[in-house]
């Protein structure tokens, strides 16, 4: 990669300012909202495959609300009663959401959700749902009385201008005037939402634009060999330049001198790189003797995988798979350690399986290394890594992030690819 490549990436990332726009780490909840909005409104609709279905309800009002006045009726098949209500129960804070899905909802769906229901969400994309507070209407999706065909295979997201909900519940419903569409089931922005003028800091909306468009409707080993066309052929980085690189996509959103650790969570100064006590350095995540990359431009420097890591931690947890157990970890609170492997702390469980996930699709014959993950420990020198089962449950323990996300944005700018399994969680169990 020529230098002007490097500095043009590096002038964009500041140029944007990644500072102000980005920046909740996964131990970090986000600051809680303004009060632009007069009461609870519908923020998400997901109308996805088989029972891929979920709302989610947003508290814009600046304080905290007691849901025991609110309830979520359906309406099917255009009918102008209610077939199914569901009051609400507990607290929703500002700036926080309620998830509601169905039972038989993707894992990457529930491991969002807050209340489970199979009645009310059990829609359709022709039928009609209406939030009510002691019985009026507050906002509604599709509209009463009419059966429509616009609402069918998508995932709407409140705009964010849209600060009230829609209380006629029969009038024409065009999701382009307040909603964002996205493909079937698209998942990645359950959970969370922000409207202009308040202090929330949003999770980064991708701009994929048909990034993935060549994978619809495949599956396990066709899905993964379409991803690997899709993220291949990224621009690589020498050994050196992954150093400034850490500083860009780990940069700590409350100090903009420091980088936060992978495993510790510790921020640390961004000039402390190097190799000695109390410096970080560059933690491969997939162990470079995995597969014998070592530094190589490539598998050895990409940046998906790298992460800033306390020098001793990082000497600490060497080349061992990942796996359940093992005795605590000097320096590293929540870190256990075996002879053969290596268990982070809950906060990037599911941040060090996609790591994982992301180099098992991306690294495949000619790529200098095949990269495979199996089941097993002590795979030493072999290019695999495991435990891939283990993995999977982290994966679904630990959901995507902000902090995840608004990286995988910074790398895209750097490197030119992205990690799938932060845009799209439910691959992992597709392929795996």
């Amino acid at each position: 990669m020529n230098n002007s490549f490097w500095n043009k990436s590096v002038k964009a990332l500041l140029s944007v300012g990644l500072v102000a726009s980005f920046g909740v780490p996964a131990t970090q909840s986000a600051v809680q909202a303004a009060a632009p909005a007069n009461d609870l409104f519908i923020s998400e609709y997901i109308e996805g495959s088989s029972f891929n279905k979920a709302i989610e309800i947003y508290n814009g009002t600046g304080a905290s609300v007691e849901l025991s006045p609110y309830s979520l009726s359906l309406y099917t098949n255009g009918s102008t009663s209610s077939q199914s209500e569901m009051a609400l129960s507990g607290t929703v804070a500002s700036g926080d959401t309620i998830v509601i899905y169905h039972s038989g909802a993707d894992s990457a769906i529930q491991s969002k959700g807050d209340l489970q229901n199979n009645s009310v969400v059990n829609f359709n994309g022709d039928d009609a749902l209406v939030l009510e507070k002691s019985g009026a209407p507050i906002d509604s999706v599709g509209q009463v009385g009419t059966r429509i065909e616009n609402m069918k295979d998508v995932t709407l997201v409140r705009n964010s201008d849209i600060q009230s909900g829609d209380s006629v519940v029969n009038d024409a419903f065009d999701p382009s005037s307040e909603w964002t569409v996205y493909p079937t089931d698209t998942f990645e922005f359950l959970g969370s939402h922000t409207i202009d003028g308040s202090s929330e800091t949003p999770v980064p909306t991708p701009t994929l634009d048909g990034y993935y468009e060549t994978t619809n409707g495949l599956q396990g080993e066709s899905l993964k060999a379409e991803l690997h066309e899709i993220i291949d052929d990224h621009t690589q980085l020498s050994y050196s330049q992954v150093w400034d690189a850490l500083k860009i996509t780990d940069e700590d959103p409350n100090n903009s001198n420091n980088v936060l650790l992978l495993y510790t969570g510790e921020s640390r100064s961004k000039s402390l790189n190097g190799g000695n006590v109390g410096d970080w350095n560059r933690e491969h995540t997939w162990a470079k003797s995995h597969g014998s990359f070592g530094t190589a431009m490539g598998a050895g420097t990409d940046i998906h995988h790298l992460r800033p890591t306390d020098v001793q931690v990082n000497g600490l947890r060497g080349n061992l798979d990942f796996n359940y157990g093992g005795s605590t970890v000097s320096g590293c609170d929540g870190c256990l350690r075996t002879s053969t492997s290596w268990e982070p702390p809950n906060e990037v469980k599911g941040d060090v399986a996609r790591m994982l996930f992301y180099m098992a699709v991306r690294y495949e014959s000619g790529d200098g290394v095949d990269l495979e993950l199996n089941d097993l420990v002590n795979n030493g020198s072999m290019p695999y890594h495991g435990k891939i089962s283990v993995l999977l449950d982290w994966h679904e323990q630990d959901p995507v992030s902000a902090w995840e996300q608004q990286r995988n944005e910074k790398i895209e700018d750097i490197q030119g690819n992205r990690n799938p399994f932060v845009d799209h969680p439910e691959w992992a169990e597709s392929i795996w």
